[in-house]
């Protein structure tokens, strides 16, 4: 039986465990990472055969070739599949696995098919948790460009018959996955402020990591986020070293544009998202505002800024 053969470009930490992953699965990977020594310590691990270019990789795979990115969304994706298109032959398949935007994917599809190159926008989670846990992946693409991907989904999935599913034409892997990141949004939101109400009743002296403990057998509100919740919390449970800063990516406010743009209402989703958009300070401004009305209609008192504070 032949050996399985990828090309694998981005070997940060999602991709470099997926490399790993995809070698305990006997697939031969070739790899190749634009950062300097990123390719070279995998190679050194075995996970991969190291390629120094995007041309070079093309070459050590035998035809027809499958290349999974897995670089940042938008312009670098764009790059790179441009460049690779250069090198690739008719029959051949790019995988975007990164989170790009489903309407990118569905032109990126488009485009390459003109040259008779296949693509396949896939969704992954599973996170820095991937490489023992396997990954959860969905994909879009055409019938045969999903049946080149489906034996790599079978080892990076966490068994060969779950965890992975083809669900439609190309873009919609990586609408069902912008989706998911949006619901993801809104649980960790639920959490964020159960467990605040639990911590703000002070009398109670409620212990929030034996609670989420708790909560982890048999109560409806169990999850995988509940587990790494109930983890961190007994390492930490007042978070007092933790700015309040949560980062948004592009999938949450994709998600929120698509209920708009259906006409679907989400309210959780998008309080969610502009719950993040406070904790970076892009509330302060209006909450400014707010202070200087309630103190011109009423008198209030306005509070000062004070060190450390946007003024």
């Amino acid at each position: 039986m032949t050996q399985l053969s990828l090309g694998l470009v981005g070997l940060g930490r999602m991709g470099g465990n997926m490399a790993r992953r995809l070698s305990r699965g006997s697939v031969r990977v070739v790899g190749f990472d634009a950062t300097p020594g990123s390719a070279a310590a995998l190679a050194k691990e075995g996970a991969i055969a190291a390629a120094d270019s995007l041309a070079a990789l093309v070459a050590s795979l035998p035809a027809p070739r499958v290349v999974w990115l897995m670089v940042p969304a938008g312009d670098a994706t764009q790059a790179t599949i441009d460049a690779l298109a250069t090198h690739l032959s008719r029959g051949d398949t790019i995988v975007d696995g990164g989170n790009s935007n489903y309407k990118d994917s569905q032109q990126r599809a488009e485009t390459l098919a003109a040259r008779g190159i296949a693509f396949v926008d896939c969704g992954v989670s599973g996170g820095v948790w991937g490489l023992e846990n396997g990954y959860t992946l969905m994909y879009g693409g055409t019938p045969d460009a999903a049946r080149a991907v489906e034996p790599f989904a079978r080892i990076l999935a966490p068994a060969a018959d779950k965890g992975w599913l083809h669900c439609g034409p190309a873009g919609s892997g990586h609408f069902v996955k912008m989706i998911h990141n949006g619901i993801e949004y809104g649980m960790m939101q639920a959490y964020a402020e159960g467990f605040a109400l639990l911590d703000g009743k002070r009398e109670f002296g409620i212990d929030t990591a034996a609670v989420a403990e708790t909560w982890r057998h048999g109560s409806v509100v169990r999850s995988w986020l509940l587990d790494l919740t109930a983890g961190f919390l007994a390492s930490d449970g007042s978070l007092d070293g933790v700015a309040p800063h949560v980062a948004d990516s592009g999938e949450g406010r994709w998600t929120v544009a698509e209920a708009i743009e259906q006409g679907v209402p989400a309210p959780v989703l998008a309080l969610a998202l502009m719950s993040r958009f406070d904790s970076q300070g892009k509330g302060d401004y209006a909450n400014r505002m707010l202070a200087m009305m309630r103190q011109a209609f009423g008198g209030h008192a306005v509070h000062g800024a004070g060190p450390g504070k946007h003024g």
